[in-house]
């Protein structure tokens, strides 16, 4: 059970007791949150809930934020793994476990709540075998001790709920994440710890989207990618194709998907590049050095 428990925190971060029943698309629930229920907000009074980018992209263009502005005022960052995949959870109010976006009417951004949210009080666990290039996802009902939502009379499948909950869109553009976070932890020795700025970059690509587009349309960037210019257009106007395109970056990086093609002088430009920096590094160190043994003892 504890394992059960373990695995689904893995994916998506749940509170309370999970019931060991492994549930498909078709199965049924009984299940019905609303205002009316003597238990209503108290879900969103202790709350550990993390965000994907498009968690961050619905909300920070909701409140009329930059992501750095939403980061800023209402996350925390934490470590998804041991090598310290970083990640970003709500942050409470201030001396306190509540959500910031709960009101005595319900939750203030409902239209534009987190995929945990939506899928509260489903647990959703995702593995991939070791031979199988796709993920399969698995489903189980999470119950904490003040809901009284399992008692109401009202059955649906779990498929009848996502859809309620809007669950498709949130997954859909939430997958390729999941993946190379799934991924990462399954690849293991394989992958290894990536270095500190494959993490920022990470960070970056998902969830600073205003300064991963800067990154992507340098100068130095497209002389090493190969995109066609309606492609670019599409990456600096479009939010959604960007943090797709960010997913596939950092697939590529982290497990050399190749899916972004180099221009075919690349990889000698970049050579030279880092070799003349380096150069100048060098040069920098010999001018001080020189400049300290130069200069009179006092």
């Amino acid at each position: 059970m504890k394992e059960l428990e373990n695995l689904v925190s893995k994916e998506l971060p749940v509170k309370g007791k999970v019931q060991p029943v492994k549930l498909g698309l078709d199965d049924t629930i009984q299940f019905h949150c609303h205002k009316g229920i003597a238990c209503f907000n108290k879900c969103c009074q202790n709350i550990d809930i993390t965000l994907t980018p498009y968690d961050i992209i619905r909300l920070k263009n909701r409140l009329g934020m930059t992501s750095r502005e939403f980061l800023d005022k209402y996350t925390i960052p934490y470590e998804m793994d041991p090598h310290g995949m970083p990640g970003v959870k709500f942050k409470p109010v201030e001396g306190d476990t509540a959500c910031r976006f709960v009101t005595e009417e319900g939750c203030s951004v409902y239209e534009d709540r987190p995929t945990a949210c939506r899928y509260y009080a489903l647990g959703l666990m995702s593995m991939r075998r070791k031979d199988s290039a796709s993920d399969e996802d698995s489903y189980f009902l999470v119950t904490e001790d003040h809901c009284l939502g399992h008692k109401e009379e009202r059955r649906l499948t779990v498929r009848e709920y996502r859809q309620e909950q809007g669950l498709d869109e949130y997954d859909e553009y939430g997958h390729d994440w999941r993946r190379i976070i799934l991924k990462k932890r399954s690849a293991g020795p394989t992958v290894g710890a990536p270095a500190p700025q494959t993490f920022q970059l990470f960070w970056i690509a998902s969830y600073e989207l205003e300064e991963f587009r800067k990154f992507v349309l340098s100068e130095a960037f497209q002389d090493a990618y190969d995109l066609e210019p309606d492609y670019v257009r599409q990456l600096e106007n479009d939010e959604i194709e960007l943090m797709k395109f960010a997913n596939r970056f950092m697939r590529q990086v982290f497990f050399k998907e190749e899916s972004i093609p180099l221009k075919p002088d690349a990889i000698e430009k970049r050579k030279a590049s880092q070799k003349r920096r380096a150069e100048a590094r060098r040069a920098k160190v010999r001018q001080e050095a020189a400049k300290e043994k130069d200069s009179p003892v006092t």
